[in-house]
């Protein structure tokens, strides 16, 4: 039987960026937007504060962009501060790109596993889907979900009771299945 993980994110992740106060290397995101409009051009900036000093910096994803192209739902969700919108900026690679951060996701993700005890099969398959995309590495979430330690389930993938589609010694942030044997 085919057991089903999901990924989900607890909280907005941190963002990692220097802090030019104080040195410090974690943003929290606001979830506050600010917008500005230069005649026919808008710039729109998600608001992120040092976590050691409180410092607010200004991540761009919208620069001289024409109003009218601005999908005007986008813009209702800008002036409302939407909580939704925050989480999909993000998590946007360009909006990462052009503001030369990365996210820290430690601490803001959970693994839900339906809550059968497993240890007690000869054989789990398990499908494992993420719900945002969470960097991980597998081996973590496969000792979690099964109750192991992450040594046993690096020996049993080197013996060959673990196998998977994907690669199992990086770090993942998409869905992937796996079997162990035990």
């Amino acid at each position: 039987m085919l057991e089903n993980w999901a990924v989900v994110a607890t909280r907005l992740p941190l963002v990692r960026r220097r802090c030019h106060v104080c040195a410090s290397q974690r943003f929290r995101a606001s979830g506050k937007f600010r917008v500005n409009a230069h005649h026919k051009l808008v710039d729109a900036w998600l608001l992120v504060r040092c976590t050691g000093c409180g410092d607010t910096v200004k991540l761009s994803f919208l620069e001289r962009v024409p109003v009218r192209s601005v999908r005007p739902e986008l813009l209702d969700r800008l002036h409302g501060n939407d909580p939704g919108l925050t989480a999909e900026l993000l998590q946007d690679p360009a909006v990462q790109h052009r503001n030369r951060v990365a996210l820290d996701w430690d601490g803001a993700w959970q693994l839900d596993t339906g809550g059968p005890d497993l240890r007690d099969r000869e054989v789990i398959d398990v499908a494992v889907r993420f719900a945002a995309r969470i960097p991980v590495r597998p081996v973590r979430l496969i000792a979690e979900g099964c109750g192991l330690p992450r040594a046993e389930v690096e020996r049993r993938y080197a013996e060959g009771k673990l196998v998977s589609t994907v690669r199992l010694s990086g770090t993942l942030s998409g869905d992937f299945t796996f079997t162990l044997k035990c």
